[in-house]
């Protein structure tokens, strides 16, 4: 990317001594300012201007290239059905979808009676969107008499959640119950009580509130509320039967639930079994039993059934299995749908309440699979979405009587695609410990296997998520233009099952960056590419990675993007005060209590291990709203790399003003940032070394 002959100068966060003991060892932090002392306010008119100048220096940096950034959003833009629809779903006495008008960034929310009638309009989030600068509908719940809609809305990225009660014949909303909500409310059976979760002021779902119609807030009862252990936060969730509300506390490696009577939440809670370190377990119900999924006697969790009654005392109903990987379940009146995974690939199985399974059968090597629209205990045919990094997504009724998939919808690419011009396989890449790190890869046929090829390597590797290899819309614009794009599927996520997760956490964090660049130069060794050939990218504990990889290995990367990176890894740890930092400690260690795991953190954590060396043009994001990486972490890394990489490649720096973790909502403003990213890749991946300022 050429840099315009007018850009001005990059800005420039004077570094301010800060320094601080932990463990007999000083730690100096000079741009700790960057951190508003009155977050989650950010007033301080010295961390807005450096702000404010690194969001002017973006748009100047990025004005020459605006064509082509306009160009790739008109691309993506083109492949989004404006007037999109979803397949409606049946629940009870109604069928209900959501739609978009043409030229809308929201959706709007629909149902109609199944015995026929007119179409009935629940939540317009268009409507209730405009004129604010973001809009987030978070959940959303008809009441079991199908007259009342409890709605949870964000409306600046901080995910603190509005929780409000609508009546659906007049439209108007009724009551206003928190506006510090988070998560999936929970009706009662007599529609007249809501169960919900809110968020404290460090961010932390820390209790289940029972609230009943009409009374005053002040009587709303506590069900819940997790004191024993700061990391643990609070969701609440309805058994597939409806019968029972649960309550469940945990953090990422242990769990523990109880439950009662969705009839009358104001009963005793049952406890189902006390938490126990390191031991995880998810509860549905249905037939007078508990089906709960564990990982208590093998890491890749095995199936037990209890009666409520002695909701201890756990029976075997499927082992735990070193290759396949439960992930889940939900009790149907017919069924239980299994969730799994077998060597990297979803599998969705059917067991009746007799012990026989049958898989649902799908016919590519590699591709993405779950339940997903399914509200009734009792469905006739059992909802499911599929697609591949070459097919687009397809919506499926499944039909165990005759073994039957039926595709009620696939998605729809008004600009046009043929999947037979592009090709995906999975590669697997030798990591330097000897493990094999499955690779999925997708090109336009006829891409060059000689090592000339440029890639766009994406990677996660955090709290046993697994990328999937699914279709997107967006991706087809690099394909188009000779990039081949990769997922890394690298221990830290479940990919290869839970013990994978384990491998890349704690004292085993490493293995994931390890990983990572393992596969980018896995890619070169297949001769898809080259050094200096390979765009990465990620975000969130991706953008760690991306940080790690660079201050690794920086001669393999053409340019990165790091999207709200969690990068201040230590500092944060070692913060208790900082949104969902004792949350945290599972996944990374206490730096605080554990000398070991402060000097392991230490020597991985991007911001304290940036180097006087060259790194590649890199393009960095955040959120001023964002709870969950907080503003200071990129912007602090930002400040550390001008002052110290020794290259004139470009660096860039955009904070989100009005926005949080996920960036800006809409479908429209989302997808300009995309563009943003990708053309930041492509500019650069054409003139990498050209960039006059740093």
């Amino acid at each position: 990317m050429d840099s315009p002959s007018d850009l001005p100068p990059p800005p420039s966060a004077e570094p301010r001594p800060h320094r601080y003991q932990v463990h007999g060892e000083a730690i100096d932090d000079p741009w700790h300012w960057l951190r508003d002392p009155g977050y989650p306010q950010v007033t301080d008119k010295d961390v807005l201007a450096y702000l404010t100048a690194e969001n002017a220096y973006f748009e100047a940096a990025m004005k020459p290239h605006q064509k082509l950034i306009d160009a790739l959003f008109e691309e993506m833009k083109g492949r989004i059905k404006e007037d999109d629809s979803s397949v409606p779903v049946r629940d009870g006495d109604f069928l209900y979808w959501w739609a978009f008008t043409a030229g809308e960034q929201y959706k709007a929310w629909f149902r109609r009676p199944v015995a026929g009638g007119p179409d009935q309009l629940l939540f317009d989030e268009a409507a209730e969107a405009k004129g604010k600068d973001y809009f987030r509908l978070g959940a959303m719940e008809v009441s079991p008499d199908g007259r009342l809609l409890a709605t949870l809305v964000d409306d600046d990225g901080s995910e603190r959640f509005a929780l409000r009660v609508r009546e659906i014949a007049t439209g108007k909303d009724i009551e206003t119950v928190t506006e510090v909500g988070i998560g999936q409310p929970v009706w009662t059976s007599d529609s007249a009580g809501l169960v919900f979760t809110e968020v404290n002021d460090n961010w932390r779902s820390y209790r289940a509130r029972y609230h009943r119609l009409g009374r005053p807030l002040a009587e709303d009862a506590t069900l819940y509320e997790e004191t024993t252990d700061v990391g643990f936060s609070v969701a609440v969730g309805k058994s597939q039967d409806r019968s029972l509300i649960f309550i469940a506390t945990g953090d990422n490696a242990t769990s523990e639930v109880r439950f009662v009577p969705a009839a009358d939440p104001s009963q005793p809670l049952t406890l189902i079994s006390p938490r126990q370190d390191k031991r995880q377990y998810d509860v549905d119900a249905a037939h007078g039993k508990l089906w709960i999924v564990t990982n208590d006697d093998h890491v890749n969790f095995r199936l037990a059934e209890a009666d409520p009654a002695q909701p201890a005392d756990w029976k075997t109903a499927i082992p735990g299995s070193d290759r396949v990987y439960l992930r889940g379940v939900t009790a149907f009146r017919d069924h239980l749908a299994l969730t799994t995974r077998v060597d990297g690939l979803d599998q969705l199985i059917l067991r009746t309440y007799d012990g026989t399974e049958e898989r649902i059968p799908f016919a590519e090597a590699s591709y993405a699979a779950s339940f997903a629209g399914n509200p009734e205990f009792a469905p006739a045919a059992y909802r499911l979405g599929y697609s591949s990094m070459v097919t687009p997504t397809t919506i499926y009724d499944y039909h165990p009587a005759d073994d039957r998939l039926e595709p009620l919808k696939v998605q729809e690419i008004p600009s046009g695609y043929d999947p037979s011009q592009y090709a995906t396989e999975r590669l697997m890449a030798p990591a330097r410990d000897g493990k094999q790190v499955p690779v999925s890869l997708v090109y336009k046929k006829g891409f060059p296997r000689d090592g000339s090829g440029k890639a766009l390597l994406y990677g996660y590797g955090a709290y046993g998520y697994a990328i999937p290899p699914a279709f997107s819309t967006s991706r087809i614009s690099l394909l188009d233009r000779g990039f081949a794009f990769a997922i890394a599927h690298i221990r830290g996520g479940d990919d290869l099952g839970y013990d994978w997760f384990l491998q890349g956490k704690l004292d085993k964090r490493t293995n994931t960056f390890n990983d990572f660049v393992d596969a980018a130069k896995g890619l070169v060794a297949a001769n898809i590419t080259s050094p200096g050939k390979i765009a990465i990218h990620g975000g969130s504990a991706g953008g760690e990675l991306v940080g790690a990889a660079v201050n690794m290995t920086p001669e393999l990367g053409g340019a990165a993007v790091a999207d709200v990176p969690g990068v201040d890894v230590l500092n944060t740890m070692l913060d208790d005060t900082v949104p969902l930092t004792p949350g945290e400690w599972p996944e990374w260690g206490n730096p605080i209590i554990d000398k070991a795991a402060f000097d392991y953190i230490r020597s991985y954590s991007p911001y304290d291990q940036v180097k006087a060396q060259a790194y590649p043009p890199m393009l960095i994001t955040g959120g001023l709203n964002d709870p969950r990486v907080t503003y200071w972490e990129p912007a602090k890394w930002a400040a550390k790399l001008r002052a110290t990489k020794t290259d004139d490649n470009l660096l860039l720096l955009k904070i989100n003003m009005g926005a949080g973790h996920g960036g800006k909502s809409g479908r429209w403003d989302s997808l300009k940032e995309v563009a943003e990213a990708y053309g930041f890749i492509l500019a650069q991946m054409g003139g990498a070394g050209h960039e006059t300022s740093r």
